[in-house]
């Protein structure tokens, strides 16, 4: 019989405790994780929100730390503390009072809230909020994604919780709120002259987005960088729109634009795992992407996933080196013809 291994659990001082996992981590991302979320002194949960482990990791920035409600990577959000403003970046699932942390730590400052992409784990808190920004092609995706419903499938059919242990009553309802899309390159200001830019990159999602805060000379990533498995090149989603540009290529011909700009910042903040990356860590990202597109069948392994609808998905795996790997499926590397 085959055995399959568990991870060990890790300490955290969250009030959610997990039940179990989708795919197990990396033992890099694991061990990175377990030292962090045991051993930072910085790290605070606060009785307004005891899901949320809270990271100082800049004078003016904090890292909000949710586990994951289903079984995929516990998931960062962030927040930034500009002269007059406040940014939230991604919203999570929304549990628990997240909106009144945020208020506690910005001391009730105007917030801009922004999503680096569709996934419910960055944003399907955003129904806490009156308004959200994302990229102009990512409305319709997370319009389609979060409506009356969309929590339903983190508990079984008798209602029990299938991942993560946590009070029901604590995720938000769904309510009406406002989604702007704002194109590629469009400056948010937080006061004086703190501007953080969105640097629209795709792959990962159709308008999956990076945000420089050339302040602070940070980038945050969302899931176009992940110590674990950077999933960027799944190919055209069933149901989404702008599908063409859910591929490597998108990814890297905007990856590419970025890198010009190293200049401008030191540090990425990724949207799982580790954090606090050095700036050159992406020319090894786009090397690895250019190996890919200029010869798919250059992977190290593959991977074949088991739908939870039904049938089978192959995923190709490509070393970064000194880093993860980037995920791809045969119809994820190139933009579709016509």
């Amino acid at each position: 019989m085959e055995k399959t291994y568990e991870m060990w659990p890790i300490n955290g001082a969250s009030k959610a405790k997990r039940i179990k996992w989708g795919s197990p981590q990396n033992q890099i991302s694991w061990a990175y994780m377990k030292m962090l979320r045991e051993g930072n002194k910085t790290m605070k949960v606060y009785d307004i929100n005891p899901y949320v482990e809270v990271y100082q990791f800049r004078e003016n920035m904090y890292g909000l730390f949710n586990q994951n409600c289903d079984g995929a990577g516990d998931v960062w959000l962030y927040l930034i503390i500009g002269p007059k403003k406040a940014m939230l970046i991604d919203t999570g699932f929304g549990l628990g009072d997240q909106k009144g942390l945020v208020e506690k730590l910005t001391g009730g400052m105007p917030l801009i809230v922004v999503n680096t992409h569709l996934g419910p784990d960055h944003s399907f808190g955003n129904v806490l909020y009156d308004k959200v920004y994302c990229s102009e092609y990512e409305v319709d995706n997370i319009k389609n994604r979060l409506k009356p419903g969309a929590w339903d499938y983190l508990f079984d059919e008798n209602g029990n919780n299938i991942w993560l242990q946590f009070d029901r009553k604590d995720l938000p309802e769904y309510k009406d709120y406002e989604l702007v899309g704002v194109p590629d390159g469009h400056i948010f200001n937080l006061g004086d002259d703190y501007d953080i830019e969105l640097a629209w990159m795709g792959g990962h999602s159709a308008g999956m987005s990076m945000f420089l805060d050339r302040k602070g000379r940070t980038v945050f990533a969302g899931d176009d960088i992940c110590s674990d498995v950077i999933g960027c090149g799944s190919g055209p989603k069933e149901g989404g729109f702008y599908n063409e540009f859910c591929n490597l290529t998108t990814y890297r011909d905007n990856l590419t634009k970025l890198v010009a700009r190293l200049d401008e910042f030191d540090y990425i903040f990724p949207g799982h795992f580790m954090v606090n990356l050095e700036n050159y860590l992406m020319l090894n990202i786009l090397e690895a992407l250019n190996e890919i597109i200029a010869d798919p069948t250059c992977y190290d392994y593959k991977v074949e996933h088991v739908r939870s609808t039904g049938g089978t998905r192959v995923r190709m795996h490509k070393f970064v080196k000194g880093f993860s790997t980037i995920a791809y499926t045969a119809n994820g590397v190139y933009p579709p013809e016509g």
